[in-house]
């Protein structure tokens, strides 16, 4: 028992059933029904006529239990260097003791306090009290944690 395919529909015709067309050509047709063949002989498109399995194909119906669940994607953690601190500064500052931070925080604020009084007075006309060191390049270490951690798309 040989089970053949509609050439227009695509559905399963079995012995005794369908319509079978010899073209001139030497092409063989095989048409579940009178519906399908008289579609085929309009040159309807069967892609666009939803009862056809080519149709359901293209649109993607009936066709859960093969897909799997497509997996999101997940940010990484990544670490990499800063202009002017190298991953190892970055990493040291991190696991440098809070109360050192705490520190070394304070003494820069008070530096950037005392370098704009000064600022302000040899705007003024007046000759400052006490000459500060200049300005120190501050050490990785003394970075913001904010800079330490990036966050990549994958």
């Amino acid at each position: 028992m040989k089970i053949e395919l509609c050439v227009y529909s695509g559905l399963k015709i079995y012995p005794g059933h369908g319509k079978r067309l010899v073209k001139t050509d030497g092409k063989t047709l095989i048409f579940l029904n009178r519906k399908c063949e008289r579609s085929h002989m309009m040159k309807r498109n069967p892609r666009k006529i939803t009862w056809t399995v080519l149709y359901r194909r293209k649109h993607k119906k009936g066709i859960e239990e093969e897909s799997k669940k497509k997996r999101t994607k997940r940010n990484t953690k990544f670490q990499r260097a800063v202009i002017g601190a190298t991953l190892q500064d970055i990493l040291a500052k991190r696991n440098q003791n809070p109360e050192v931070r705490k520190a070394q925080r304070e003494q820069a604020i008070r530096i950037a306090k005392e370098r704009s009084r000064l600022g302000k007075s040899a705007k003024s006309g007046k000759k400052p009290s006490s000459v500060l060191p200049p300005k120190p390049i501050p050490p990785a270490s003394v970075l913001p944690s904010c800079l330490l951690v990036f966050r990549l798309r994958c």
